[in-house]
């Protein structure tokens, strides 16, 4: 059970082989698993490897929200059979940021999801374990990914859950490496059995040794649907206003700290100023979006429905769209007053009288705008111990 805190002041708080790859999955041990002590976990030393204290793990599976957030809760993508606990979200982690999940032991996930700018990364398309090969697509953002209430991951929306999603960059020959060439998915676990601490850790996580697919994709998600951001300067203000018996909760009102600039943009984001409410597609207070949205027109035709990551910590991401075409938040914001381009998948909301809408915004407005964005950054999450590379070495 989630525990909801009520504060009205600051909160304190790509690109995979399409080939399916299926291994049995054993009975699951329903034992409830044992907590160690100290660092020794199932016999193995962990404080030769990582800087986790697994004595006092870090809490994933009962986190606190602002009082803005309680009415999104619900809004999740999250399994009834793969609820976040503390012993799996840190093997999820300590999976995350294991190089050893590459081939030739050159890549982690978090190569090119970056904590320090919300799990992306700032080059255009990410280095893969050549060295010299590029990814597909740019680097998707992972912050509150797990209130994509549609499920579905990629830009591309072709996972059809995050289980699905987190290990098919392992496969695929560019990324990581262990496509069907080198043995898939079963190479892996055949390596990470030869890992010492692994086998340990699976069996704090799910009761027994056993390292399979599933297993590795529910670590990696849980870790995953836990980078939840609540502390931005948008959060703080709005946790202070908030009021559930007013239209949108009191988003509405001028937010305390905000510039008049900032206060302006957040009422074109959250308006039809300008002919788009930005709101009902990137829906408060998570920024995650609408799962009815469709496509923004970014070529003509555009067939492809396309997602897009949450917008938080949008202003600390140095390229932006599926492929990375444009390197400032001004781009962006450009694209959508006077860009939007004609085709079969484009949202009917970016569309009036069935040509693409404009916007019209005056430069102070687009500027206005901008500033807004800048204030989703949140430092915190960023920062956190709990999302970080748990590695000595």
């Amino acid at each position: 059970m989630k525990k909801y805190v009520f504060l009205f002041s600051i909160l304190l708080c790509a690109c995979a082989s399409d080939e399916e790859v299926y291994t049995d999955i054993p009975e699951e041990n329903t034992e409830t698993p044992t907590i160690p002590d100290d660092n020794d976990v199932n016999g193995i030393d962990m404080s030769e490897y990582f800087s986790i204290n697994f004595s006092d793990l870090p809490n994933y599976s009962n986190p606190e929200y602002p009082i803005h957030y309680v009415n999104s809760l619900a809004d999740n993508n999250e399994p009834a059979d793969n609820q976040a606990t503390d012993t799996g979200a840190i093997l999820g982690r300590i999976l995350f940021f294991d190089k050893q999940l590459s081939v030739n032991d050159a890549v982690s996930c978090a190569s090119c999801h970056q904590q320090g700018i919300a799990f992306t990364d700032n080059n255009r398309f990410s280095t893969g374990i050549d060295g010299v090969s590029v990814t597909g697509a740019h680097s998707m953002r992972l912050l509150n990914a797990r209130f994509y209430e549609d499920g579905s991951f990629f830009w591309d929306k072709r996972a059809q859950t995050l289980e699905t999603q987190v290990t098919m960059p392992i496969m695929d020959s560019v990324e990581m490496g262990f496509d069907a060439s080198n043995g898939g998915i079963e190479a892996l676990i055949t390596k990470l059995n030869t890992i010492e601490y692994y086998p340990a850790l699976f069996e704090l996580a799910f009761g027994d040794e056993a390292i399979t697919h599933d297993r590795i994709q529910r670590a990696l998600a849980q870790y995953i649907r836990c980078m939840v951001s609540t502390d931005s300067r948008f959060d703080q203000a709005f946790a202070q206003v908030y009021n559930p018996n007013v239209p949108g909760d009191g988003v509405g009102q001028n937010f305390p700290g905000f510039t008049a600039e900032e206060n302006l943009g957040k009422q074109i984001f959250t308006t039809n100023q300008g002919g788009i409410n930005c709101a009902t597609c990137h829906q408060l207070p998570t920024f995650a979006l609408n799962n009815n949205s469709r496509s923004i027109g970014l070529d003509a035709g555009e067939t492809t429905v396309f997602k897009s990551p949450s917008l938080k910590n949008v202003g600390t991401s140095a390229q932006f769209m599926h492929d990375g075409r444009f390197g400032s938040l001004e781009e962006v914001v450009e694209f959508y007053n006077s860009g939007i381009q004609l085709g079969p998948s484009l949202d009917n909301r970016l569309m009036q009288n069935g040509q693409p809408r404009r916007m019209n915004l005056t430069q102070a407005e687009k500027d206005a705008l901008v500033a807004f964005l800048r204030t989703l950054t949140d430092e915190t999450v960023v920062s956190d111990p709990k999302f970080s590379d748990p590695f000595i070495n």
